[in-house]
């Protein structure tokens, strides 16, 4: 007995002395503080209901919301459930940077719960973004330290695009605005999705994880950074970082342009109708279009946000006709909202 507890003594004691080796060493390599303290100060890592568990295989779909809003409007959730649709083998994660920690399974369904377009889809998670833990060991870090939000004059729009970037070098897959609504599976890996001829979108694109187009970008993003030029940390970065791998000659067809491992998508499979005609999805159309070469359909919330179209039940827009057939949930859901309040005028 004597001898058994004394070898539970020694046992125990170089266990600790492992233990307290590696903190020492962590501490002693200024560059791994912020990594290694993040992961012993935060709770979640110890849990299988985190990003790093969901997103593991590299084949996530991931959606975000920068700011504090809690109520995303119908858009965003159709967006999130035709991806949930379209792709049901992989996890559609959706990060909401005004969302409280999530430290067990019950946090996260019932931060799903919020949102009862989503509640039944067993493959979409709701996690909080958290600005410095996704920056750790990046380009990116300092220079978010270091922002004056107040100063800058697209800071929503240059973080977002910060935070996808960030987001594919640390755990791939797929990224997605949340004014696309995913009609059909993209059936590649590495690609980007033109906006036009000579030009790439940053609204959907996809990448292993750790992909050096990512690690490229994240670097030119602070090397270049111009927070009052409009899409320069997007479209624009994603083209300057693109060409350097290969001239980008007009597409002769829907075929793909090749750029090293990274395919170019012809802008009829995102963006079949450009920014310029965004008035289109809010408009009724002779024929509902079919989309047949596009995987997706970029929306160009931002072109609305001065006139603040929506989706109108009744109104037979092409808006509506998408929500119905991609997005059933959340289209049944306004469709009953508008009859109760129509019972109440």
């Amino acid at each position: 007995m004597t001898t058994t507890r004394n070898g539970l003594k020694v046992l125990g004691f170089l266990v600790s002395t492992m233990i307290l080796g590696f903190i020492y060493r962590a501490a002693t390599n200024k560059s791994t503080v912020p990594y290694i303290l993040s992961y012993i100060s935060d709770p979640i890592i110890y849990t299988s209901m985190n990003p790093e568990n969901i997103l593991k295989e590299g084949n996530g779909i991931i959606f975000l919301e920068t700011t504090d809003r809690m109520e995303p409007p119908s858009l965003v959730l159709c967006a999130i459930e035709s991806a949930a649709r379209v792709y049901p083998d992989r996890p559609v994660v959706f990060f909401m940077k005004g969302l409280t920690d999530i430290n067990s399974e019950d946090d996260e369904k019932r931060a799903k719960e919020r949102f009862p377009s989503l509640s039944s889809f067993e493959n979409v998670y709701i996690f909080p973004l958290r600005m410095e833990k996704l920056f750790n060991n990046t380009p990116l870090l300092m220079w978010y330290l270091k922002a004056d939000p107040k100063r800058e004059r697209y800071w929503i729009h240059n973080l977002s695009d910060g935070c996808r970037m960030a987001m594919m070098w640390r755990y791939g897959g797929f990224y997605f605005d949340a004014d696309v609504i995913s009609m059909r599976p993209i059936p590649e890996k590495n690609f980007l999705t033109a906006e036009n001829q000579h030009t790439s979108g940053s609204s959907v694109f996809g990448l292993s994880p750790h992909n050096s187009f990512a690690w490229t970008s994240l670097n030119d993003f602070v090397q270049n950074y111009n927070g009052d030029a409009w899409g320069n940390q997007g479209p624009t970065l994603f083209t300057r970082v693109l060409k350097q791998s290969c001239e980008l000659s007009a597409f002769k067809s829907l075929d793909n342009i090749v750029c090293g491992n990274i395919s170019f998508l012809h802008p009829e499979r995102i963006y079949p109708i450009p920014y310029g005609g965004w008035k289109r999805y809010f408009e009724v159309w002779d024929k509902i279009p079919t989309f047949d070469n596009s995987y997706a359909l970029h929306l160009w919330n931002y072109m609305n946000s001065g006139e603040k179209k929506t989706v109108v039940i009744g109104s037979n827009t092409l808006v509506e006709n998408l929500y119905k057939q991609y997005c059933p949930s959340i289209y049944g859901l306004l469709a009953k909202n508008a009859t109760t309040a129509n019972q109440h005028t």
